[in-house]
C-alpha cells in the first residue's frame, strides 16, 4: 500500500475548518481580486492622479482610410489620376495604381475648424472634443499581425490584450460584471479571439464577449426552479476545486475557474439589468440610431448605448467591434466609395451619440474614448478604385478622459502617406492611455519568461501634447 501523503496544514485548511468553508474563502478572494475589487478607484493606489476611470475603444477593423476621413489632402484631388510622385513602399498586394483623390467633400467643423470628410458628419459635430492624431504608425502591414500589435503591443500571438492589462493593473469598480468586455457586433478580427486574450496574465483578466442582443451571453438566464439549488451546486464545485488546489498547489486554471463561476452567477442578475433599455428615453434611442432604417446602424448604436451603461456600472475597459456590412470590414481594396460609405453610416451616428450622451451626463471627463484601426490606407490606388494597407501614417483620435479637445497632433506628408511630424507609435498610444488612467506604463509589469513584461515592452513615450 502507498503511504498516505502528509497533510499540509495550510492557511486554506485553517480557514476551511475554522470559518465557513471554501465557498466563503472564494467570496473573500473575489472581493480582493484586482479584476473585480470595488475599492480600487482613480487617485487611490495608482502611480499618479488619474483623469479617466474607464476606456471605450471603438475598433475600426480593417483599416479606415485617413485621407478620406480625418486627414484630408488637397494634393490628392489635384493629382488624382496621375502617377504617384513619392516612392512607393511594398504593399500587401503590389497592385498599385495612380494617385487616388478622395471622393468625399471636406468641411471644417466646430470652433477649432478641424476638417472632416462628409463620411462623418455626426462625429464632425463633436470635433471640439477630439484630439486627432494624424501621425500614427504601425509595425505591420498585414491584418493579423497588425491586430495583435494594436491590441497587445506585440505582432506575435499570445500576449495579453490591452484590456486585460488595464483590468489587471486597475481592477474594476463593478463586482458583478467582468472588468474587460468586448461588445461583438458580428465580426471577430483577423487574429481571432487572441486579440482579447489574457496571455500570460491570469485567465480571469481575459475579455468577455457580449453580443448586443437580448441575451448577450449564451445561457446566461437562470433556469433553476428550486431556490438555492444553483448556489449549492457552486458551493460543491468550490469544495471540490479547493480539495484539488490543496493537493496540487495553486494553479491559475483552477483559481480563475473559481472566480469565473462566481462571476457567471452574479451576471445572471446583472446582465439582464444591463440589457433592459426600458428606462432609456425615446430621445436617447433616437440619438443612438436604434430607430434607423439601417440594421447595421441599429446594431452599432446598441453597442454604443450598452458601452455607456457599462461605464455607468464601473466596467474598466470596453471594446466595440464592427458589424458585417458585407464590405469586408474597412478593408476596401476595391469599391472604396461603396464600402467606406456603408461602414461610415454604420458607426458615425452611434459614436457621435456616445460622445454627446457621455458629455451630457458628466461622464466624458472620466471616460477615455479611443477610435482607431490597425493601420490606414494608401493615397494611391490599388487597381482603379481601392486602397491598399498603409502602416506608415494614419489617423486615430481620442476624446474625454484628460485629452485636449479640438486639437490636432502630428502630420503626414502632402499626400497623407507617411508621418512626417510628431510621429506616434502604437506603444506611445498604449502608454498614453495607461497614463490617463493613472498608471505608469513602465511600472505596470508581470513577471513571465524570466523578465518583467509590460504592455509597451521596452518602448513607449507619452503623447504629452494631447494631455490637458
Amino acid at each position: 500500500m502507498n503511504t498516505p501523503a502528509p497533510l499540509r496544514w495550510s492557511r486554506r485548511n485553517v480557514l476551511k475548518s475554522a470559518a465557513c468553508g471554501f465557498g466563503a474563502l472564494a467570496l473573500q478572494t473575489l472581493l480582493n481580486d484586482r479584476a473585480y475589487a470595488g475599492d480600487i478607484v482613480p487617485g487611490k493606489a495608482l502611480h499618479h492622479p488619474a483623469k479617466a476611470r474607464s476606456v471605450i475603444f471603438c475598433y475600426l477593423d480593417g483599416g479606415l482610410s485617413q485621407v478620406d476621413s480625418f486627414d484630408p489632402k488637397p494634393a490628392l484631388t489635384r493629382d488624382s489620376g496621375k502617377p504617384f510622385r513619392m516612392k512607393m513602399e511594398p504593399t500587401q498586394f503590389n497592385n498599385n495604381g495612380n494617385t487616388l483623390g478622395s471622393p468625399w467633400e471636406i468641411k471644417n467643423y466646430g470652433k477649432s475648424g478641424i476638417p472632416v470628410s462628409s463620411l462623418f458628419p455626426h462625429i464632425g459635430e463633436c470635433v471640439d472634443d477630439l484630439s486627432v492624431i494624424r501621425s500614427m504608425t504601425a509595425n505591420f502591414s498585414e491584418h493579423t499581425n497588425a491586430n495583435y500589435f494594436l491590441h497587445t503591443g506585440s505582432g506575435l500571438q499570445g500576449r495579453p490584450s490591452m484590456g486585460a492589462w488595464f483590468s489587471y493593473g486597475l481592477g474594476s469598480e463593478c463586482r458583478d460584471l467582468p472588468g474587460f468586455i468586448v461588445l461583438n457586433g458580428g465580426l471577430v478580427p483577423p487574429g481571432g479571439l487572441d486579440c482579447f486574450n489574457s496571455g500570460f496574465l491570469p485567465a480571469s483578466y481575459q475579455g468577455s464577449m457580449f453580443r448586443p442582443a437580448a441575451e448577450p451571453v449564451a445561457n446566461i438566464a437562470a433556469h433553476e426552479k428550486i431556490p438555492g439549488k444553483q448556489r449549492r451546486k457552486l458551493d460543491l464545485m468550490h469544495r471540490l476545486d479547493g480539495m484539488l488546489v490543496e493537493r496540487a498547489g495553486k494553479q491559475d486554471a483552477l483559481e480563475s475557474a473559481i472566480a469565473n463561476y462566481e462571476m457567471a452567477y452574479s451576471m445572471q442578475t446583472s446582465v439582464p439589468d444591463l440589457m433592459d433599455l426600458g428606462k432609456e428615453t425615446d430621445a436617447t434611442k433616437e440619438l443612438y440610431g436604434l430607430k434607423s432604417d439601417n440594421q447595421h446602424t441599429r446594431t452599432y448604436g446598441m453597442q454604443c448605448l450598452i458601452a455607456r451603461r457599462l461605464v455607468e456600472r464601473g466596467v474598466r475597459f470596453i471594446e466595440l467591434t464592427c458589424p458585417d456590412t458585407g464590405n469586408d470590414r474597412w478593408d476596401q481594396h476595391a469599391r472604396l466609395k461603396k464600402g467606406h460609405e456603408e461602414n461610415a453610416r454604420m458607426v458615425d451616428q452611434p459614436i457621435a451619440a456616445l460622445l454627446k450622451d457621455l458629455k451630457s451626463r458628466g461622464l466624458l471627463d472620466s471616460t477615455l474614448v479611443v477610435f482607431s484601426g490597425e493601420f490606414g490606407r494608401t493615397p494611391f490606388a490599388q487597381g482603379s478604385d481601392g486602397r491598399d494597407h498603409n502602416p506608415f501614417g494614419f489617423t486615430a483620435w481620442m476624446a474625454g478622459g484628460g485629452v485636449k479637445g479640438g486639437y490636432v497632433h502630428g502630420a503626414t506628408d502632402e499626400y497623407g502617406y507617411k508621418a512626417v511630424e510628431g510621429k506616434v507609435e502604437m506603444h506611445d498610444l498604449h502608454a498614453t492611455m495607461l497614463h490617463l488612467l493613472g498608471v505608469d506604463h513602465k511600472r505596470l509589469t508581470f513577471r513571465w519568461g524570466g523578465r518583467d513584461m509590460r504592455l509597451t515592452d521596452v518602448h513607449g513615450e507619452l503623447i504629452k501634447e494631447i494631455l490637458t
